[in-house]
């Protein structure tokens, strides 16, 4: 297998975190990692390859014109070493506009895919998470990007997950079909009709709404890029509330630390199952090739388990499961 191109620079914790998590992949998980960055700033690097790239793109910067003039960016360096056959999947932390322009730019996109769409996790206590996509690339969509989604959102989630026949929603204000925007309403005539089925093996159950999402009502949600990013968002500002909040009150008193070492064993694994660390990153689908996108914040942890995301993504084939599920849209 080809090794993994991985953004050294890219993320608040780079390169630091980055590196860890990279040599630790590759100790543990036997996978194949090449580091891609300024090569004098890595520190060790455990004798993974590196690739050099002397620039670097910021978190904060815009990320068309940055992909565009810094063409020797690890980003951009990363995206070319998926196009140039010298690696089999790349995995950022970094700005992730510039990740998705970066791969697009230079990866290209899947043949008969209208536009790229990101793929999230969402966790769901004591099952498989949800699958919501598109969570930030396109902020405007029309009714027919939005079933191509749902077809790409099934394959990633048979492939991920292993789920045979997903269970594919569509993200409204009510279950009715009548409630929602022109979009929405649109939108849910044309995956009713389900002709995109497919090979997808999915089956369309109607709409669902933002109280769903953590539970095991539907594997896929679809909704356009500016929603799924202000639902998801919410979600990690709630859950990121609720357990601080829990962890004040845990140590107010003497009371509620007893308490808590009592309560703790049993929320331990809750919690893991919440921690976006553990989640592995969303996957940018629709692109020629697989193109992991991390948590800003990640730790070597949460680069260890995007890698593994990248790794199973790869060995599943899932591009070419894509390919094949929206090739019937070609136009």
């Amino acid at each position: 297998m080809l090794p993994i191109a991985v953004d050294a620079m890219g993320g608040d914790n780079a390169p630091g975190e980055i590196v860890a998590g990279a040599i630790r992949a590759a100790e543990e998980l036997g996978v194949p990692v090449v580091l891609v960055g300024r090569r004098d700033e890595l520190g060790d690097t455990g004798g993974l390859e590196v690739i050099e790239a002397s620039q670097v793109i910021a978190m904060d910067a815009d990320p068309a014109s940055s992909v565009r003039t810094m063409k020797d960016s690890s980003l951009v360096r990363c995206a070319e070493a998926v196009r140039d056959g010298r690696a089999s999947a790349m995995v950022s932390a970094g700005n992730t506009g510039a990740t998705m322009a970066s791969a697009l730019l230079r990866m290209g996109r899947i043949k008969g895919v209208s536009r790229p769409a990101i793929a999230t996790p969402i966790p769901v206590p004591g099952g498989t998470p949800t699958v919501l996509l598109d969570a930030g690339a396109n902020a405007e969509c029309s009714a027919d990007w939005l079933v191509q989604f749902a077809q790409m959102g099934a394959v990633f989630a048979r492939t991920r997950y292993g789920i045979e026949n997903p269970k594919v929603a569509l993200l409204s204000i009510g279950e009715e079909p009548t409630k929602g925007s022109p979009l929405v309403k649109e939108t849910h005539k044309l995956l009713a009709e389900g002709s995109w089925i497919g090979s997808t093996g999915a089956r369309f159950i109607g709409n669902v709404e933002g109280r769903d999402l953590m539970t095991d009502e539907a594997d896929v949600v679809v909704t356009d890029g500016f929603t799924g990013n202000v639902a998801l968002k919410t979600l990690e500002g709630a859950l990121k509330s609720i357990v601080s909040n829990l962890l004040s009150v845990f140590d107010s008193t003497e009371e509620t630390r007893a308490a808590s070492g009592v309560l703790w064993p049993a929320l331990l694994p809750l919690y893991g199952q919440l921690d976006p660390e553990n989640t592995g990153g969303a996957m940018l689908l629709g692109v020629d090739g697989v193109c992991i996108i991390s948590h800003g914040s990640s730790s070597s942890v949460a680069m260890v388990n995007a890698i593994r995301v990248a790794n199973d993504m790869v060995t599943g084939g899932v591009v070419e499961h894509l390919r094949e599920a929206v090739r019937p849209t070609e136009g």
